[in-house]
């Protein structure tokens, strides 16, 4: 099997769990909607954890952050789900407005960490790594969202008028200090020492 191939076995795997954890989760409140973070179930450590954003002016209802692989590497990957079908949109703008290259930065208590969006069916990827490597979230950013309070994820999707600058034109907003137990179970699934052990059980 392909590296590209073994990532999306992985991703298509923890989607269909994640929801199968969704619909579960929804019967549990009278809103239906996920209160925190949710992990995978019976498993440790979890492959994902979800929640939904506590305020948003895009058409995205759900964030999953995954634990896959390419190869022998695992990493963790930041994953936008929509709301409507494609594609992700400031509420009430124009499809036909949507710009070429849309861009993204995320702010995690004030820190900025400028990041890629990859574009899937019916979610959206938010990567920070590299543009050669494979999209993943960086230590750094991981570690900021395991300590914080807050992530903000702003987007400039819309096309500006001839002569303006570039400007953010939409953002979600996750709380983050409701998913700190549930962001560290997923991170050690993508830890060395995780993955050694996941190795030596398949010899």
């Amino acid at each position: 099997m392909s590296a590209l191939a073994s990532v999306l076995a992985a991703k298509i795997a923890a989607i269909a769990g994640a929801c199968l954890l969704l619909t579960s989760a929804a019967t549990a409140t009278l809103d239906g909607h996920i209160t925190g973070w949710v992990t995978e179930p019976g498993v440790d450590p979890p492959s994902y954890a979800v929640t939904e954003p506590i305020d948003s002016d895009v058409n995205v209802d759900t964030v999953l952050l995954l634990c896959t692989e390419s190869g022998r590497r695992r990493f963790l990957e930041l994953d936008l789900y929509l709301s409507t079908e494609g594609p992700l949109l400031p509420e009430g703008a124009d499809p036909k407005a949507l710009k070429d290259s849309p861009a993204v930065e995320i702010s995690i208590d004030g820190q900025i960490f400028p990041a890629q969006l990859l574009f899937a069916d019916d979610y959206v990827v938010v990567s920070n790594s590299p543009p050669d490597e494979m999209p993943s979230l960086s230590a750094s950013f991981v570690d900021a969202m395991a300590r914080g309070e807050t992530m903000v994820i702003r987007f400039d999707l819309i096309t500006n008028p001839t002569g303006q600058a570039r400007a953010f034109d939409s953002q979600l907003v996750v709380d983050l200090s409701a998913g700190r137990s549930a962001i560290a179970a997923v991170r050690r699934c993508a830890s060395p020492a995780h993955q050694a052990v996941s190795e030596g059980r398949r010899f």
